[in-house]
Formats: structure tokens, C-alpha cells, sequence
């Protein structure tokens, strides 16, 4: 049940993200759904090894490299569905960081629960 609550949390983030700024762009609750199904399956699958091949360059960066990883991500997800637009790498990047720190929240109102 929780994860499904998360779930329907991210897409809301998700939403809330594209209102808030005009380089990510939602075409309805179903694509904001989807795409944060995917945005999970990718950071669950996908990350990890991007995090480990460029572990050399992320140590260089004290971690910043991290940032570059996650609008990779965002980015990469939008570049997979029809409903869900990111408008270039500059808007990946802000447009993660917007929804990681939602994620942060709701994970945050998640525990306490």
C-alpha cells in the first residue's frame, strides 16, 4: 500500500513540477503516472550502473556529478514516452532537482507514517 501511495505521490510531484516550471511539460495525471513509473524503474536500474562507471569523475567533482546523473535520468524517461517532455538538458537538470526534493518530501511524510 505504500508503494502505491508513493507511486501516486511521485506522479502528483511530477505535476506539480511541470506547473511550476515551463521546461517540463505533462500531458495529463496518466503520462505523470507513467512516467514516474518509469523515472523509478530507471533510477532503480539504469542508475546504479551509471553511478559505478562514472565513479572516477563524480569523486573528481566532490559528487556534483551526481546532479548530472539524475537530469540524465529525467531526461532519458522523457525521451521514452509520448506525454512527458523535458525541452533540452539545462531543463532536465533543474526539472530533477525540483522533483528529487519533492521525492525527499514525500519520503520524509512516508516515514513517519
Amino acid at each position: 500500500m505504500k508503494l502505491i501511495l508513493k507511486w501516486l505521490l511521485s506522479a502528483v510531484a511530477l505535476l506539480l513540477v511541470a506547473h511550476l516550471y515551463s521546461g517540463v511539460v505533462v500531458d495529463s495525471f496518466t503520462s505523470a503516472l507513467i512516467a514516474s513509473l518509469v523515472i523509478g524503474l530507471l533510477n532503480t536500474i539504469v542508475r546504479p550502473v551509471l553511478v559505478v562507471l562514472t565513479l572516477p569523475v563524480t569523486i573528481l567533482t566532490l559528487g556534483l556529478f551526481m546532479f548530472v546523473i539524475n537530469a540524465l535520468m529525467f531526461w532519458s524517461a522523457s525521451g521514452l514516452l509520448g506525454g512527458f517532455h523535458v525541452r533540452g538538458f539545462g531543463a532536465a537538470l533543474l526539472g530533477s532537482l525540483m522533483y528529487s526534493a519533492l521525492g525527499v518530501l514525500i519520503e520524509s511524510a512516508l516515514g513517519r507514517k
